[in-house]
């Protein structure tokens, strides 16, 4: 494929999905020319190698034996270290994090919130501690630096510096979301068995800022569920939530047109929605850290 085309990435993706569908996300994941085979044992692995070794072959497709790598127990794949115990940030992309110089521009300041995004998945919260930094890049916005810039800059280092080791789903049971909303953002964490999966969040969009909290809660619902559709979708899972009335949910005669497109969407996964009080929240490596921000 020649290169410089400007959809040439798309094509050789859609190439690659094509090659690989028999076997994608089974042993195997693909991102443009990266290839990744993943097994559970040593004789598995080598089941899988010589089937994806054969399909290349097969497709006039060819691996480079310089770039490829064989028989490893840790690998960095995409900007994360995944290894027996989970996910990882990737210790070089923390480096460049940890010395970055204090931001002057609307221009540096995206360029660090757009690194430090790529590993949200590792911070609770992380919308609501960029908010600060975000509200700079606009342009009707003046670019003052004051303390709390500072402070929100300066703590998004130190989290991806001390970001977790999340955990592998481990099939498609007990997933358990944890749910919280107020009128800055939404902020939800993934579960299952007692270890995280990921942590997800977002800032308020300007006409959800007029939502009633029983909405924004609502809505906080239903953001966990779009964002980790892959995860939920056809497995039972349970929900948590400090709104009480959300338990009620299906049960209410009546709801607004925004209720009723988010409770049809609600019908399409096997939930159950239960109430957890915000001041007893069970969630130890999550939302009930030390700086309970969501409540």
């Amino acid at each position: 494929m020649p290169f410089g085309l400007t959809n040439a990435p798309a094509v050789f993706m859609d190439l690659m999905n094509r090659v690989c569908k028999t076997y994608l996300d089974q042993f195997v994941i693909v991102f443009i020319d990266d290839m990744l085979i993943y097994s559970k044992s040593k004789a598995d692995h080598e089941q899988h190698l010589r089937k994806i070794l054969e399909l290349l072959k097969e497709e006039k497709l060819y691996a480079k034996f310089s770039k490829c790598e064989f028989w490893l127990r840790e690998v960095q794949f995409l900007g994360h270290v995944v290894n027996s115990e989970g996910i990882h940030v990737d210790p070089t992309k923390i480096e460049a994090i940890k010395n970055w110089d204090t931001l002057t521009t609307p221009t540096e300041i995206r360029s660090f919130l757009g690194l430090a995004g790529y590993y949200r998945r590792f911070i609770s919260n992380f919308s609501k501690i960029a908010l600060p930094l975000t509200k700079l890049t606009r342009k009707s916005e003046p670019f003052v630096w004051e303390q709390k810039q500072e402070d929100a800059f300066q703590t998004l280092k130190q989290k991806l510096c001390d970001a977790p080791i999340l955990s592998l789903p481990e099939g498609c049971d007990d997933f358990i979301v944890y749910c919280d909303a107020s009128h800055q953002g939404l902020g939800c964490v993934l579960m299952q068995r007692e270890k995280v999966i990921a942590y997800a969040s977002r800032q308020l969009k300007v006409h959800e800022k007029n939502y009633t909290t029983h909405d924004l809660e609502l809505g906080a619902v239903i953001f966990a569920l779009k964002i980790w559709r892959h995860y939920l979708y056809g497995t039972k899972c349970t929900i948590f939530t400090d709104h009480k009335s959300l338990q009620h949910i299906f049960d209410q005669k009546e709801h607004n047109m925004r209720q009723r497109r988010w409770v049809e969407l609600l019908n399409d996964y096997d939930c159950v929605i239960k109430y957890h009080s915000g001041k007893a929240n069970v969630v130890a490596d999550a939302l009930s850290r030390k700086e309970r921000e969501w409540e």
